[in-house]
């Protein structure tokens, strides 16, 4: 087999969805790596390994009902292996090993017996460059990256893709578009924190999208989507929407939205559109900041 992602919304042949048996004891505060986490062990809300594991099995099940062949990684004992996005990526027929935070590097090796099933070379970047899946859209030839740039980089695990990132991907694919958005970050507050583009931004159908105007940084990149996109064909959301995860859907094919129940006024929109929306509740996944694109690896995408 061949890895082929020819865009974020072309039909989906096979995945891999991240598991949640074996997570270990609940973890400290000084152990978790995204606000949101964070808050929900001080709430006493920290969601429950058995809850998780149904959901997902939910979601794989959905899938499997539309001829999606599902992957799961080998079981890693005690360790977190939910949001198999932002270890790995592919982009055409390039499968990209991310570099992920240090306490995530583990990962990884809970996807090799399913690699070994694939020909394609698997791209290991430099070092110097930082980045997850879950920072990486692709769309009509165009490449969007969503990354961190102010001097506080280092000091800040909600940051997870550098400009070196950015910078890679332009010379990788001179022949594409690759833009940039540079993200908001916080440690503290999980409603003004964007911890990855697929947070603030996703495309849906075939020339539709789900945009936090709040998430950026600079107006102009807001302003360069609008224009990308146009006004009519986007779904703006609130700083609440984007904290429950609004944006973080996931296309089975350009006419069918995987979603939350919960999110009511964009499944009515979606419906309004003309899109099939398919509803699972991924409410304890969420707790960990991701939802249903966070939690899915695409490995073939496309259309005949």
């Amino acid at each position: 087999m061949e890895f082929l992602v020819s865009g974020e919304t072309s039909k989906l042949r096979s995945v891999v969805i991240g598991i949640a048996d074996s997570l270990g004891e609940i973890p400290s505060l000084k152990e978790l790596y995204d606000p949101k986490s964070i808050e929900n062990l001080k709430k006493g809300t920290y969601p429950i390994e058995s809850d998780m594991v149904k959901e997902l099995e939910s979601f794989v099940v959905l899938l499997e009902k539309y001829n999606v062949k599902v992957y799961r990684p080998n079981l890693i004992k005690d360790y977190n292996q939910i949001f198999s996005r932002d270890i790995g990526f592919v982009i055409d027929n390039f499968f990209f090993k991310s570099n992920i935070l240090p306490k995530r590097e583990k990962e990884f090796r809970g996807l090799s017996s399913i690699l070994s099933n694939f020909h394609n070379k698997i791209i290991t970047m430099p070092q110097n460059l930082h980045i997850e899946g879950g920072d990486v859209l692709y769309h009509s030839n165009t490449i969007f990256v969503g990354y961190y740039d102010n001097d506080d980089y280092s000091d800040l695990f909600t940051a997870r893709t550098n400009k070196a990132a950015l910078d890679y991907f332009i010379e990788f694919f001179p022949e594409k578009k690759v833009k940039g958005f540079h993200l908001n970050k916080s440690l503290t507050n999980p409603k003004k924190n964007i911890l990855h583009l697929d947070c603030c931004l996703q495309i849906i159908g075939k020339n539709k999208a789900i945009i936090h105007p709040e998430a950026f940084t600079f107006k102009d990149d807001y302003l360069w989507l609008v224009d990308f996109f146009g006004k009519q064909n986007i779904f703006e959301i609130s700083d609440i929407e984007m904290y429950d995860m609004t944006s973080n859907v996931l296309s089975i094919n350009d006419n069918t939205v995987i979603s939350q129940p919960k999110f009511k006024r964009l499944n009515n929109w979606l419906k309004y559109q003309n899109l099939n929306v398919e509803e699972i509740d991924l409410s304890e996944v969420s707790k960990q900041e991701g939802l249903f694109r966070c939690t899915s690896l695409p490995l073939i995408r496309y259309d005949e």
